[in-house]
């Protein structure tokens, strides 16, 4: 009986062991791409998304809005602090060993290095409702499926926020035609913006 239930266990930790080897795989060939990146390219696709974010309803009547810290030529959202910080509250991740929370933005003064070298507010956790979360990504697909980081910090914290709008932002070659690996766990956009199209 135990070595049966051993087989059994083995044959449901097969299937995820593939699709998160291929998550990385696929991680690490589009990471690359995307450091390659000049400085220029990032500011002009960077702002192209900022300007389709800034058409949409979802952003216009949301009044808390979480973000993050661009980091290894991420898509750079930080615009929208300067532009529309005194009519909205944004937000920025602070992660733990096992977690991730939220808390206000208030300035490049209040923001310290964090877990992995992000600048994370130094402000009081915010526990209230989100309306919109921009959600950073290695990878995504055209169904809104995400690879991210690798980490699984934002699938825990999205999971927690179901009434929130999750939008997913990237370039162009990061999202796939086909379907990426993902798994149950793995939280789905509601929507993905590219410099040149918006899918969902």
């Amino acid at each position: 009986m135990l070595f049966e239930a051993q087989i059994h266990d083995l044959k449901m930790w097969l299937p995820w062991l593939r699709i998160r080897r291929e998550q990385k795989a696929m991680r690490a060939i589009v990471e690359q791409q995307r450091r390659m990146m000049t400085a220029e390219q990032v500011s002009e696709q960077s702002a192209q998304i900022v300007a389709q974010i800034e058409r949409m309803s979802a952003f216009r009547e949301a009044q808390t809005v979480l973000l993050y810290y661009p980091i290894h030529n991420e898509v750079d959202l930080r615009p929208l602090l300067t532009k529309y910080g005194d009519q909205k509250t944004f937000l920025f991740p602070v992660t733990h060993r096992r977690s991730m929370e939220v808390r206000p933005y208030d300035g490049e003064d209040m923001m310290r290095k964090g877990r992995y070298g992000v600048p994370e507010p130094q402000t009081e956790t915010y526990k209230g409702h989100i309306d919109l979360i921009l959600v950073p990504g290695v990878v995504f697909d055209q169904h809104c499926h995400r690879i991210g980081r690798g980490g699984g910090y934002y699938d825990k914290f999205l999971n927690s926020h179901p009434r929130a709008m999750k939008i997913g932002v990237c370039y162009a070659f990061q999202l796939k035609k086909h379907t990426i690996p993902h798994r149950m766990g793995d939280h789905k956009m509601d929507r993905v913006v590219t410099p040149q199209q918006t899918i969902g």
